[in-house]
């Protein structure tokens, strides 16, 4: 995970969200990169878990040393320069999409943004990236997502989103480093040598089972019995394919989870702490 907003930004929802982490992989450890978190008070939000004997470090990166043999390292020397424009999007958000893939790629494993609530173990999953949409004629993916990435240590196609990143870098769109970015290397390479069997592309149900429009209808309570048969017939739908729900923070992060509702019984079901379920 990464978290580039304020310690005190982190709360109850992120908290159980990494409580979720926890449920599906009590013997797992959690890395959250941050200048942040990497503090006293980081330390004391987390207390909660850690209390309960979860694997939980919070790092302050260094970016020198992190980018350093990547396709990335000529491109951030020239950004620390003031060569290179940061664009009109907080340069952090950028930084983010870009820190993600170098920590995956010098190290391995899986990550995650912070807004997830995790529902089954992962550990099976092995070199995929999570579709956020596909054609509703075709079955084809039209847009992946970097909120979700399992990857081995130096696997290329991670190579090659650093690449596209230094090539192609602009700090005035939204999504351009991140999302799109992740969408149009896959398109470009999954035929080539080198990796055609090398990654596969998860569907949405995986990690996106519900898109940002629509996240809402997760958070309300049932009104009536129509609404309670759509919670108990989604609810069993979730628990089939999907290893995580994307809460699309920057969407839902004013709404308040409320009792009986989809996000309420998926939270209750998969938490260790179990606190502040119906904040918002």
């Amino acid at each position: 995970m990464t978290w580039i907003s304020p310690a005190s930004s982190f709360g109850s929802r992120e908290l159980l969200g990494v409580e979720s982490l926890f449920r599906a992989h009590p013997k797992g450890c959690l890395v959250i990169v941050s200048r942040t978190m990497d503090s006293r008070r980081g330390r004391k939000i987390l207390k909660p878990v850690t209390d309960l004997g979860f694997e939980v470090l919070a790092a302050n990166p260094d970016l020198s040393q992190l980018l350093r043999r990547t396709p990335v390292e000529a491109w951030f020397d020239e950004l620390r320069k003031g060569n290179k424009d940061p664009g009109e999007i907080p340069l952090a958000q950028n930084l983010s999409n870009l820190i993600r893939l170098a920590v995956l790629y010098r190290y391995g494993g899986v990550y995650l943004d912070t807004d997830f609530v995790i529902l089954k173990d992962m550990s099976s999953l092995r070199n995929c990236i999570g579709a956020q949409s596909v054609d509703a004629v075709s079955g084809n993916w039209t847009r992946l997502n970097n909120a979700a990435m399992v990857f081995d240590r130096h696997h290329p196609l991670l190579h090659k989103f650093m690449q596209e990143f230094a090539l192609t870098f602009d700090g005035s769109k939204w999504g351009h480093n991140g999302p799109y970015l992740v969408s149009r290397v896959v398109e470009r390479v999954k035929l080539r040598n080198g990796y055609r069997g090398r990654f596969s592309v998860m569907p949405p149900m995986a990690f996106y089972p519900v898109g940002w429009t629509h996240i809402s209808s997760l958070f309300r309570s049932p009104k009536s019995r129509g609404d309670a048969k759509w919670v108990e017939a989604k609810i069993a739908q979730l628990s089939g394919d999907t290893y995580g729900v994307h809460m699309w923070n920057k969407q839902s992060r004013g709404l308040r989870i409320e009792e009986g509702s989809v996000m309420e019984r998926l939270i209750s079901d998969n938490c260790v702490v179990c606190r502040s379920i119906y904040s918002s």
